[in-house]
């Protein structure tokens, strides 16, 4: 048998002490700046409603869409507690540090198509890349109408009957 106790048992000899040995221990908690630790995923939705929003800023854009999706999209506007859908016209491929985004936008009579056309392309870059962080390599627009004057006076003659 030993004459230790178990205070000696549980102790570490004096030598093996940093102070004893005149070492500085230092505690290492992570790894460099905490910005950079872990990774950030953007939604393809999220650049969806950002692009969709910025297109819509755009003089001489009236809407966002095909025929069909403006068509289910007012009557989605329609029922109550709906919520307007900032990402029909949308599409966007999200890769980690990229992104390509297709537009489909309906242009208002007498607006030069190229100019709006570029415009929506600025913006919508512009406002990507600010919000988001990442690069946006492309923006294919389609224009897939052009909204003629008469055709609102139309519909708002059909709504009144």
């Amino acid at each position: 048998m030993s004459d230790m106790t178990d205070r000696d048992r549980t102790e570490k000899p004096e030598t093996e002490t940093p102070a004893a040995t005149g070492a500085r221990r230092t505690t290492r908690r992570g790894g460099g700046d905490p910005a950079t630790r872990g990774r950030t995923t953007i939604a393809d939705g999220v650049v969806e409603k950002i692009a969709g929003l910025a297109a819509r800023d755009v003089v001489g854009v009236h809407t966002m869409g095909s025929g069909l999706s403006r068509t289910f999209g007012a009557v989605r506007d329609r029922v109550p507690g709906g919520t307007k859908a900032v990402t029909r016209g949308v599409k966007a491929e999200v890769g980690e540090v990229q992104t390509a985004l297709d537009l489909e936008i309906v242009v208002d009579y007498g607006m030069s198509i190229g100019d709006v056309a570029r415009a929506v392309r600025e913006n919508v870059v512009a406002a990507v890349e600010r919000m988001t962080g990442l690069e946006v390599v492309e923006v294919n627009i389609a224009v897939s109408d052009v909204k003629l004057p008469e055709e609102e006076e139309e519909e708002v003659e059909t709504r009144l009957q």
